[in-house]
């Protein structure tokens, strides 16, 4: 009797295993399917927050809220797609806190364009942004805009969005004798937007899993109990995306008064990407013995790719997480991490009617917090060399002050430009600021 074994072929699960193994790289960063799909999960559930606060934005542009939806769900679920299978990074992309409130508030509110034409405006910033990122023109422009006024962009911006909540929260209201002063904070929605606020700062004190998303449920939750929230149910087929799909106006965005705002979309995104991305690559062990960090090229054409996606979609600018983070500290190391963060976007398409629900105090508890976290970089300002240091004041404050993300950038541009050729240090100037400096007083002469 013959007792030899045949070896049993493996089985189709193994392949596909050994498939997506070979594809995304997992032993090489020694990972596997299973951590990073709980890495996916985890970076999906700290930033899921942005399927219900950007729809609410995005509705005061008149944007169909529905369309909105499923736009935000779409655009970040392509975005962690292309960032997966293209730069294989663990990193999730949504549109960007900060720049759909300029969008929003500055570009539709206060500037008076529709929200075609702004969508146009996002369009055009994301090709420049493609262009940048696959020349030497991302690294030059990196390099010439000091560091002080990097950080002072993304504490402005923050900045900004906190204005804008403590604004939708009614915690301050307009007043014709000091411009703004404090609200009614006997007011329900006041109550209930402090109350989302200090939640998600005492959660995520103590590393609460998806703090953000978990206070704005129950303080939605509370709001019902008490009869401000109508519930609508959980789970629907998702709304039409027609309203928003292919809506934008690129024509529109060709106009001069534009230009500041396409630079302002850009340089935030920019700059925002790229601390994003390098702070992710040293967490997720992506730099190697030589300090040369792996696919960065790749994941920043991913990045700028997302924006034009978005664009088409109905989005402000799609641009990284840097919630991503939690995702890495739970083990994600590739690109099957974004996908499955991406994957978790199309199915929370199926929950149009709890974000429908969402109450506006209840996203800007949300706001508020977020806007205090971006507000970190100031830490990192020179604060010892005035010439570096007012400049950034000057950003950081004129954002919120003007109501303009692009019109804080240019006074901020602007005052270094001065400060640094009337003090001698001209030198410390680059050519790129210099140009950009004239253009912001053509601009502010001829418009």
């Amino acid at each position: 009797m013959d007792t030899t074994h045949a070896t049993s072929a493996p089985s189709r699960s193994d392949s596909n295993t050994g498939l997506i193994d070979r594809f995304f790289k997992l032993s090489l960063h020694g990972t596997s399917v299973k951590t990073e799909v709980i890495a996916g999960i985890t970076t999906f559930y700290t930033m899921a927050y942005i399927i219900f606060v950007n729809p609410n934005m995005m509705a005061s542009t008149g944007m169909d809220h529905g369309a909105a939806f499923v736009a935000t769900c779409l655009g970040s679920a392509l975005a962690c797609m292309i960032m997966g299978l293209y730069a294989n990074w663990p990193v999730g992309l949504a549109p960007g806190m900060g720049l759909n409130a300029f969008f929003t508030y500055t570009v539709v509110g206060d500037m008076g364009y529709a929200w075609e034409v702004a969508l146009g405006a996002v369009f055009l910033s994301g090709v420049l942004f493609m262009i940048m990122s696959f020349t030497r023109i991302r690294e030059w422009i990196l390099n010439s805009i000091p560091a002080s006024l990097r950080y002072a962009m993304g504490a402005g911006v923050g900045l900004f969005l906190g204005f804008i909540g403590l604004k939708e929260a009614g915690i301050v209201v307009a007043s014709p004798a000091t411009l703004v002063t404090v609200g009614d904070f006997t007011s329900p929605g006041v109550v209930l937007a402090a109350l989302c606020f200090i939640m998600i700062a005492v959660l995520s004190y103590f590393r609460v899993f998806a703090a953000i998303l978990l206070s704005i449920l129950v303080v939605t939750a509370i709001g019902g109990a008490f009869g401000l929230v109508q519930f609508n149910g959980m789970v629907a087929m998702p709304p039409s995306i027609a309203p928003t799909l292919m809506a934008l106006d690129i024509a529109g965005a060709f106009d001069v008064g534009m230009i500041s705002v396409i630079l302002a979309f850009l340089f935030v995104n920019m700059f925002d990407t790229a601390g994003t991305l390098m702070g992710v690559a040293h967490r997720a062990h992506l730099v190697n013995e030589n300090g040369r960090i792996e696919n960065l090229s790749q994941a920043l054409k991913a990045d700028s790719s997302s924006s034009v996606v978005g664009a088409f979609m109905g989005c402000p600018p799609v641009t990284s997480y840097v919630e991503s983070a939690s995702g890495v500290a739970a083990g994600g190391r590739t690109g099957l991490t974004a996908i499955v963060v991406g994957a978790l976007f199309l199915l929370a398409l199926f929950f149009a009617p709890l974000a429908g629900m969402i109450p506006a105090y209840a996203t800007a508890g949300a706001l508020i917090y977020v806007a205090m976290l971006m507000m970190g970089g100031m830490a990192n300002i020179n604060w010892k060399e005035n010439t570096d240091a007012i400049p950034a004041i000057v950003t950081v404050v004129m954002m919120p002050l003007t109501f303009s993300i692009a019109e804080g950038i240019a006074l901020g541009f602007l005052t270094y430009a001065f400060l640094k050729v009337f003090t001698g240090q001209y030198k410390q100037v680059s050519v790129a600021l210099y140009v950009l400096s004239v253009l912001f007083i053509a601009k502010y002469i001829f418009l």
